[in-house]
Parts: C-alpha cells; sequence; structure tokens
C-alpha cells in the first residue's frame, strides 16, 4: 500500500478508504468473493459493498454473474492503460534516485539498454569527490561492470547474442562459448542471491559499485540504477546498507513502472539452456 500522506492538504477520507479495495484487486491473481477482498482491504464485508457497488456503477469494478465474485472493470483497464502511455520512464525514476544519493551519499547512476549496450543517462555526483570518467553517454562494459552484469542478469537471449556480436560487446566478452556461458551462469547466480550486481575495485581500481534492475509492466529490464563510490565509503559487503539502498530504489521504480520485481533467491531471467554463440 503507498504510504501514508501526511500533508495538510484537504482530502476526502471515503475515496482513500474505498481506494484500498480497488489496490487489493491490482495485487489479485484473478476474482475474489467480497469476504476475501473485504480482508484483504482491511474491512468487514458490509464496510465493502457499498463501495463496490458504487465503483460497479463507474465501470471500475465488475462482479462475475455465477459466482458473485469481484474483479477490476474496463474503466479500470482505461485507466491503466492511459498511465502506461503517458509513463515517461526516466521520469518515474528521478525521485527515487534524488533519494538514493541524498541517503548513501554515493553517486547515482541510471542506464538504458541502448544501440551499443548499457547506457548513461542520468548522473548524480557523489557528496565527497570521486574522480572517474564517468558521464551521460558513457557506455558500460556489459561483463565488466556492475551496471552491464545487471543487464546481463535480464536481458533476453536475442539482445545479448546482438550485444556479444556488436563492435564493443566482442571486444569484453569471455572467450569461447563456453566461457561466456560460465560468465553468465556467474551473474545469473549473483542476482539470484543477492538482488543486485557488484563491481569491488574493478574495473576502476578503488571503485566499489552494486546495481540493481528496474522492470516495466511486461516484466521487461527497463532501466538499470548504480550507486558508486570510494572503497572506503561504500561498504562491498553484499549484506551492506548501500546494497540494500539499491535494491530498494530498483524496486520503487520498478513500483512506479507497474513491474514486479523478482523476490532475492528468485530467478531473474530464464536458465540460459543453449550456449549464445559470441561470432
Amino acid at each position: 500500500m503507498p504510504a501514508e500522506d501526511k500533508s495538510p492538504q484537504r482530502a476526502i477520507q471515503s475515496v482513500e478508504v474505498g481506494s484500498r479495495l480497488l489496490l487489493a484487486l491490482a495485487d489479485a491473481q484473478g476474482p475474489l468473493a467480497l469476504k476475501d477482498l473485504a480482508a484483504l482491504a482491511r474491512m468487514t464485508p458490509s464496510r465493502a459493498h457499498p463501495y463496490l457497488v458504487s465503483f460497479g456503477r463507474v465501470g471500475l469494478v465488475e462482479q462475475e454473474p455465477g459466482s458473485g465474485r469481484y474483479a477490476l472493470g474496463p474503466a479500470a483497464l482505461h485507466i491503466g492503460l492511459a498511465c502506461l502511455h503517458q509513463l515517461d520512464p526516466l521520469r518515474a525514476a528521478e525521485p527515487a534516485i534524488l533519494e538514493l544519493a541524498a541517503r548513501t551519499g554515493h553517486a547515482v547512476a541510471l542506464a538504458v539498454w541502448g544501440n551499443f549496450g548499457p547506457t548513461v543517462v542520468r548522473l548524480i555526483e557523489a557528496r565527497q569527490a570521486l574522480h572517474v570518467a564517468l558521464r551521460v553517454g558513457s557506455v558500460m562494459s556489459l561483463f565488466e561492470t556492475a551496471t552491464g552484469r545487471a543487464f546481463a542478469s535480464a536481458l533476453p537471449r536475442e539482445r545479448l547474442a546482438q550485444a556479444v556480436a556488436g563492435p564493443l560487446g566482442g571486444v569484453a566478452a569471455p572467450r569461447g562459448a563456453a566461457g561466456l556461458d560460465a560468465e553468465l551462469a556467474r551473474i545469473d547466480d549473483e542476482m539470484h542471491r543477492h538482488g543486485v550486481c557488484r563491481a569491488a575495485g574493478s574495473p576502476i581500481p578503488g571503485v566499489n559499485a552494486f546495481s540493481a534492475v528496474a522492470f516495466d509492466h511486461e516484466g521487461n529490464a527497463a532501466l538499470v540504477v548504480t550507486a558508486l563510490d570510494h572503497q572506503q565509503r561504500l561498504d562491498a559487503a553484499w549484506d551492506s546498507p548501500s546494497a540494500q539502498a539499491v535494491r530498494d530504489a530498483a524496486a520503487h521504480i520498478t513500483q512506479r513502472l507497474g513491474g514486479r520485481a523478482p523476490a532475492v533467491g528468485q530467478r531473474v531471467s530464464q536458465p540460459r539452456a543453449r550456449t549464445v554463440s559470441a561470432a
């Protein structure tokens, strides 16, 4: 549920209460009986029912004729599609990366998948000077940087094959098909175990970084958020506050994009059952 708004602006409490029913239906895997829906919204069935009647009249909720269970209606679909159409991923990510930078003091980079691979599109400087050759437009190594490895953990096989075969990917790729598959397996395991990818003192000596993937509503890797700083200021331990802060930021961006991030311990990408050609 969204955080409670403590601002002094005037609000209508009944709208906020009723919205709990809509959010519960949005999180449900299918239609719900009144009793179950009310419980998820922390309401009694008798209190929930009038809200559902009103939502039904405007098309936000519909009721199955046979079972009487409730589901989101056509008006909810219309609103959702309009929101997705108007959504700008970079704008949606901005509050999360500003919060990450303010919370940690680290440099924060936001990257998208561009024509040449992972490309930095937003960069917030570290609180203390960090002398690295990183700027907006920089293309990150697919296998040697935390940003690139995070993309590799969630990239479809076809796009990964194109990147490896390209002018930049081929240079940094492990030698041979067997070496490539082994590296991808390590990346998948890293993200599966920790929810982030890490660069500790490499490729930039003395600089550590954590990266995590933000997913869109179709489950695609929309963005990668990275925090980086001098190793004395950014602890490279997997359970460090910096690693958790990056996970939180990526999860928040995913939520803003209408996606659902895999939990730590859940596979991000499908198992790579066959070799990706490096040719």
